[in-house]
Order: C-alpha cells, then structure tokens, then sequence
C-alpha cells in the first residue's frame, strides 16, 4: 500500500521550514497549498500501482489492447473474443506458444484448441524399394499430410429450427482449417479429415 494524501502532506511539511512564515494549521494557506500537491502525489503513486498490474497479461485491462496488437490478436482465424476473460486466455496462449513441427506438437495443438484425440497421417510416394502392399501414390504425396478430428467436436446438425436450405449435418471448422494452415510446415500440404 503506497503512501496517502495525508502521509504526503506531512512529507511536504516537513520540508519547509519551521517559523511563523509557515504555519502548520490546517486552515493556513500554506498547509492548503502543500495539501493541493500531496493529493496529486497520491493520485500519482496510485496511478503507478495501477500501471504495475498492467505489466501483467494476467492482471491487464487497461493496456489489454496494446498487449493484443502486439501479439497479432484478435486473430483473423477466430472471431473477437467477448469477455475481458476470454481475451487475457487467448492473449496468454498467444504468449506461451513456442510452435513446432513434429506430430505430437500439431496434436497437442489441436487439443488445446478444443479437439482431444486428433491423429496424423503422413503420405509417402511409392519408390521402386517400397514394400510389396504399399499403396500406389503420385509423387506430390510425399509432403501431405492429414490431421483428421473426431466427428462429434465437429458436426453440426440439422435442428427443428433451422432453416430449410441448410444441410443435414455440416463438418469442418473454418477456425481450424485457418489456424493450421497458418502454422503448418511451409512446404507441406494440409489435408483435415472430420471423423476420426
């Protein structure tokens, strides 16, 4: 807890100097005057307390947005999140993440994005030294690759109140698709499969 008004006050008091000049009572024009300036030393004080909070994505309201832009966020992947909340766990996903190219990185991905039990499937071309039951393949398989999600995280259905035009069941994320083809390999391309 950082200093009050009175506490400064009395700080500014004690710097001038003892006389009848410069009288301590409280209705004095001096004492008023230091008084004036005490106040605003609090303010102050408070107002650096408040910035030391600010300092912490985890605690952040009032610099949240600054902290936003500089992590790229509201991503264009997924739409602006509601609550103050919401934006401080994105924000300190944003933050963690360190990326990664291996299998276990992109299922471990998809899992803290909401889709728990995800699998990779990586295509290799068939060579003239490939076993004798291995699939034939053209060569731009050799850097697919599929990640396929279940079913149930993924599939929308067809509801009493929904409109006519609308299919029966509907699969896929866009959120999903956009974020993994932002964090793919570069060379490589991306097949997602619903319904693992």
């Amino acid at each position: 807890m950082g200093l009050t008004a009175a506490d400064y006050l009395e700080l500014c008091q004690n710097l001038t100097p003892y006389g009848p000049a410069w009288p301590r009572e409280p209705e004095a024009f001096v004492t008023r005057l230091l008084d004036g300036w005490a106040q605003e030393f609090a303010r102050i004080e408070a107002r650096i307390d408040a910035l030391i909070e600010e300092a912490d994505p985890r605690t952040t309201i009032e610099l949240l947005a600054d902290w936003e832009r500089n992590y790229g966020l509201p991503d264009e992947c997924y739409p602006e999140a509601a609550t103050i909340a919401e934006r401080r766990g994105r924000l300190l996903q944003k933050i963690a993440f360190e990326g990664g190219q291996s299998k276990q990185f992109f299922i471990d991905f998809v899992a803290a994005l909401g889709y728990p039990g995800a699998t990779i499937t990586e295509y290799k071309p068939f060579k003239a030294n490939s076993k004798c039951n291995a699939a034939l393949n053209q060569g731009g398989w050799r850097y697919a690759w599929l990640i396929s999600v279940p079913a149930s995280s993924t599939a929308v259905r067809f509801k009493a109140n929904s409109r006519a035009n609308e299919p029966l069941t509907r699969f896929g994320d866009p959120g999903l698709a956009c974020i993994l083809a932002k964090y793919r390999p570069a060379h490589t391309i991306l097949y997602i499969g619903y319904g693992a």
